[in-house]
């Protein structure tokens, strides 16, 4: 199973996305297509409904959740009417970086509120939570700890780039990670990625980057395969343990198609 394991296909307009999709399918790829608002799941999983290799992810991006209590108590009520659907939860989790510090709080309570969500799904389905950390990693695994997420759901950490003792922890903790080029182009990436198990490992995209933004599906594939040629170097020694944690991912896959017929 050929997988980008975080992407954003409902980034482009309508067309183009379902060509992405179409094409992606055309070369082998399945995709983890991670939204940023619920109402974004809704629109999503309506426009690549048609497609089994697209698995939208039911997301609420920690850049996007409210700073107005009542508007985010909006948006939970619309992600609580959404996740009996979503197999996987993306993407969700906390950014304490300079320009969104401010929200910290607001972040905490609405990563809690997913995960709590999310433990409790995972009792009846499978859940895959594609997880974005900035300089928050440590918190995010208290509160995943904390909501009995980590434990109930597969917990991804998608483009990590928390402290050595937080990965450690992470890695402990039975975590996935999905890593990508812009990751593997700086040393403690690649250090990283290379003291990650091979098993725990998945190959990500993050395109396109921004909304309005296209992805060719050759490129895509491109640099699905240079990903996965870059770990396979990192691990040589146990290379035949990549694409592990894609066998499990094509049970969720099947899981929610069939689900949808």
């Amino acid at each position: 199973m050929m997988l980008d394991a975080h992407c954003h296909l409902d980034f482009m307009e309508a067309r183009e996305a379902r060509a992405a999709a179409d094409g992606a399918r055309a070369h082998g790829l399945s995709c983890l297509s991670c939204t940023v608002e619920p109402e974004g799941y809704a629109s999503a999983r309506n426009l690549f409904s048609a497609h089994p290799n697209v698995l939208v992810g039911l997301g609420l991006h920690p850049w996007w959740v409210s700073a107005d209590a009542l508007e985010r108590a909006q948006q939970f009520e619309l992600f609580d009417e959404l996740a009996p659907g979503a197999s996987l939860v993306g993407e969700v989790g906390l950014d304490f970086g300079a320009a969104h510090v401010a929200t910290r709080d607001a972040q905490r309570e609405a990563f809690a509120h997913i995960c709590r969500v999310s433990a409790q799904q995972a009792v009846s389905s499978p859940r895959v939570l594609s997880i974005h950390s900035v300089r928050a990693a440590g918190a995010a695994l208290d509160i995943l700890a904390e909501t009995d997420a980590l434990e109930a759901c597969t917990c991804v950490f998608h483009w990590f780039s928390g402290t050595s003792e937080e990965l450690a922890r992470a890695v402990r903790a039975g975590c996935l990670f999905s890593v990508g080029p812009r990751m593997l182009a700086t040393k403690r990436g690649r250090a990283y990625a290379r003291s990650i198990p091979a098993k725990r490992l998945l190959a990500e995209t993050d395109l396109p980057s921004a909304p309005g933004e296209r992805l060719d599906p050759a490129e895509q594939l491109r640099l699905i395969e240079k990903t996965e040629r870059e770990l396979a170097a990192l691990h040589p020694r146990d290379a035949e343990e990549l694409g592990r944690a894609e066998v499990f991912l094509a049970k969720v896959f099947k899981f929610a198609n069939n689900r949808s017929l």
